[in-house]
């Protein structure tokens, strides 16, 4: 399917197998690391290919694993796999450049449709920057249909900021939080709540 390498990053044997497994069924190579420090013994900075790490992990974290990757001028595009409790930690993430995040648990389309993603984006040509631009713009048309209310629940979300908070913030109930994130999410035609990040930055960055 791909000549390219996705390298699995997980402390946890038996999910980094699970994972590991799906992807060699869609016929992609993949590579099993234990630990980011053994990814970045292995990884070169200019092969063809994906990082598929989860945040948690002992000896460095997913963030860190990012920044570390950043600074020694790798290309290669990031998916970050995230608990629910490191939704923050995930969008500071983002911020520094990963592709997707990724909710557990995750279905395999999921997965599958974001390392594809991933693949065809990387690395940036200018045919893909142009279309960049058509997308930011479209982005903006369609945060201009945000009500303030949705724009300051969006603003709590790209803060990675959990409902609770926002929902103390803003003096509403999270319930009501959870109904203006799903509106917000419709109006932006965001799938999830990576998607929902990643182009509002997007535009942020333009």
């Amino acid at each position: 399917m791909s000549e390219a390498v996705v390298h699995v990053v997980d402390d946890d044997e038996s999910a980094r197998e699970s994972l590991a497994f799906l992807l060699e069924a869609a016929d992609f190579e993949v590579v099993s690391h234990a630990s980011p420090l053994a990814l970045l013994e292995a990884l070169p900075l200019d092969g063809a290919g994906c990082v598929i790490t989860d945040m948690r992990m002992p000896d460095m974290t997913g963030l860190e694993l990012v920044r570390e990757l950043n600074a020694r001028g790798s290309r290669v595009p990031i998916i970050m796999i995230t608990g629910h409790g490191d939704i923050p930690l995930a969008v500071e993430a983002m911020r520094a450049g990963v592709a997707d995040f990724i909710e557990k648990p995750f279905g395999e389309s999921r997965m599958l449709d974001a390392l594809s993603r991933a693949l065809e984006a990387a690395p940036p040509a200018a045919a893909l920057q142009d279309q960049g631009s058509d997308e930011a713009v479209l982005v903006r048309q369609r945060l201009e249909t945000l009500s303030e209310r949705e724009r300051q629940v969006l603003d709590g979300v790209v803060e990675g900021q959990p409902n609770k908070v926002i929902a103390r913030e803003l003096g509403i109930s999270p319930r009501t939080v959870e109904i203006y994130r799903a509106k917000l999410m419709a109006k932006m035609h965001a799938d999830n709540l990576a998607a929902l990040v990643r182009m509002t930055l997007s535009t942020r960055r333009a």
